[in-house]
């Protein structure tokens, strides 16, 4: 099983680390995409403070980012489990998963990321702010610009097993499963049942879903189809009602 995972907005900057190293990151093959939009991520945060922020869609508090961005060169680099941040984040605690878990998280974990493409939890990257609506000057959007080169990746890690696909609406652009990783790939909804009424979360599906991937890790289950997941997460103890390959999780406390 594959979790795909949406970024954190918020990161944390590294204290101390080598700088960034393209080389090292896992799936190699997106290193030219990688490569192009960092250095047109450089360019437009070095140019007209003004013109930057309007590109990348910054308000004046976070206009502190574009120094980060200009020097993401030579800033220091941590693992990424420790650079994204937020409540998803925050519940999964990713950093703080006994040796077995993390490895599993190493291997069966990726990030999408608007600037690396994907990553693993253990990839050394420094802190950076790109979302992935933006339209990058001379190269185009970051969510076309990686829709074309996420596909076969991910479809060499995942193999011939399930695709746990997290990602919010904005991330789910890089990349559509297609073929038959289409038909093994589940999505997730959280809805709390209150007083016979459900709703859709937003805040704490963040947070289900991170608290839900821990469970996953430190379980050590490996379901390998839809069916598997829906039975796996019963037995760790969360109510989920599957429609086609959606699993909606109700949760009666937020």
């Amino acid at each position: 099983m594959l979790i795909l995972l949406p970024p954190s907005e918020g990161k944390t900057p590294p204290v101390s680390g080598q700088p960034l190293d393209l080389g090292s990151l896992t799936s190699p093959a997106l290193n030219p995409t990688r490569l192009r939009i960092l250095n047109a991520l450089v360019k437009v945060s070095s140019g007209s403070p003004k013109r930057a922020m309007q590109v990348l869609g910054l308000g004046k508090t976070l206009a502190d980012a574009l120094a980060t961005n200009a020097a993401l060169l030579t800033q220091p680099t941590a693992r990424a489990d420790e650079i994204y941040t937020g409540v998803l984040y925050g519940e999964l605690g990713l950093a703080t998963l006994d040796a077995p878990a993390r490895r599993r998280a190493e291997n069966q974990v990726r990030i999408t990321s608007a600037l690396f493409g994907l990553v693993s939890p253990a990839d050394y990257i420094p802190a950076y702010r790109l979302s992935g609506d933006v339209t990058l000057p001379r190269l185009g959007s970051v969510s076309g610009l990686w829709r074309a080169k996420l596909g076969p990746v991910l479809d060499d890690i995942v193999g011939t097993g399930l695709l746990l696909d997290l990602r919010s609406g904005m991330y789910a652009n890089f990349y559509r499963p297609a073929g038959t990783l289409a038909e093994r790939t589940a999505t997730m909804r959280v809805l709390h049942e209150h007083r016979g009424e459900r709703k859709v979360v937003s805040h704490f599906n963040k947070a289900t879903k991170g608290r839900i991937v821990r469970a996953l890790l430190e379980s050590g289950a490996a379901p390998d189809s839809v069916d598997d997941l829906t039975a796996t997460m019963a037995e760790l103890g969360w109510t989920v009602e599957r429609t086609g390959n959606r699993l909606d999780v109700v949760v009666a406390e937020v």
